[in-house]
């Protein structure tokens, strides 16, 4: 399910080239019944998509560069098949990052993604011609938005497989060969490639246990003159000053490092980072992040003081989102 050539061409690294060739003919590692027991339901589900409605009824009527990512449009579907369209689009829930359309089905995601993409793209370098990395992608929208803005490849990297079969729903439609997201962890690439225009790290940082070596590791991956942009959960505080949560945050288990503004700035200039900037600070609002009937799970609304916004369940300060622009 991953086709790799036109994106091999667009870069000279040996490692990196030698990486891509030896993932694409051992794919079926990834994309099996072993490697995760839902795949088969993923696979037979998106076989029924593309029956219901056709890949070749799209020909030039998408857009991957406005708000909601869109493919064709009701007319592609009869009235009696847009029920069993729907029932299949929903195998592959939950839905977390969008939004989307596809045959005139709207999927309202849980999260707002466009929203944030709003909050950078205007401050990013110009992607044109660039090759990208999106690091922790989910199903792949921001990578989308990114080929829309005219990049010249996009790899994303996404361990959970269920967020890589919803990314093929929309590629199977797409015509679009210079844009893949890969089954894998961020610690599966190839270390100091060094090869990328712009790497993107958006709601990683925080996940992992290292956050100084993650810095390291994204800076790692971009070029020399290249951009990272980060996007992660901050706290309000004096330079020095970092949340550690003592259990859950958000109900979430593996948050591990939350730093002020000013913290999070120092880490960066300690690592080597050049040109900062930060260009955004946002709280996440209930109607940023949420339940919808894609996805059924408990959200941000959940995961507050229903007595206080303004604080997680646990008592922690509730999630606000910082984005840093920077290079080396």
């Amino acid at each position: 399910m991953i086709s790799l050539e036109k994106i091999i061409k667009q870069h000279r690294s040996p490692a990196l080239v030698h990486f891509l060739e030896e993932l694409e003919k051992g794919q079926e590692k990834y994309f099996s019944s072993k490697n995760h027991g839902d795949f088969d339901k993923w696979q037979g589900a998106l076989q029924n998509l593309r029956a219901l409605f056709p890949p070749e009824k799209v020909q030039s009527d998408f857009d991957i560069s406005s708000d909601t990512v869109r493919i064709g449009n009701k007319n592609n579907l009869a009235k009696n098949k847009e029920a069993d369209f729907i029932a299949n689009l929903k195998k592959f829930m939950p839905w977390r990052k969008g939004p989307f359309e596809i045959a005139g089905v709207k999927i309202d995601t849980e999260w707002r993604s466009d929203w944030k993409w709003q909050r950078l793209e205007k401050q990013i370098s110009d992607l044109s011609g660039r090759n990208v990395l999106d690091i922790g992608c989910g199903n792949g929208y921001h990578c989308w938005r990114m080929l829309g803005a005219g990049a010249r490849s996009v790899l994303g990297v996404e361990p959970m497989l269920h967020f890589v079969m919803q990314f093929n729903v929309l590629k199977s439609y797409l015509p679009f060969d210079h844009i893949e997201v890969l089954p894998l962890r961020l610690e599966d690439l190839p270390p100091r490639l060094n090869v990328f225009d712009t790497v993107f790290s958006m709601g990683v940082l925080y996940h992992r246990r290292s956050p100084i070596d993650h810095l390291y590791e994204l800076k790692e991956l971009a070029r020399p003159g290249g951009e990272v942009v980060l996007e992660t959960l901050v706290i309000d505080g004096k330079e020095g000053e970092t949340l550690v949560p003592k259990g859950r945050y958000a109900k979430m288990r593996n948050v591990w490092f939350i730093p002020s503004v000013l913290t999070l700035e120092g880490w960066l200039k300690r690592c080597g980072y050049k040109n900062i900037h930060l260009v955004d600070v946002t709280a996440t609002s209930i109607e940023e992040q949420k339940v919808t009937e894609w996805m059924e799970f408990e959200s941000l609304k959940q995961f507050l003081d229903p007595t206080d916004l303004s604080k997680t369940i646990e008592g922690y300060p509730a999630p606000k989102r910082a984005i840093f622009i920077c290079g080396y």
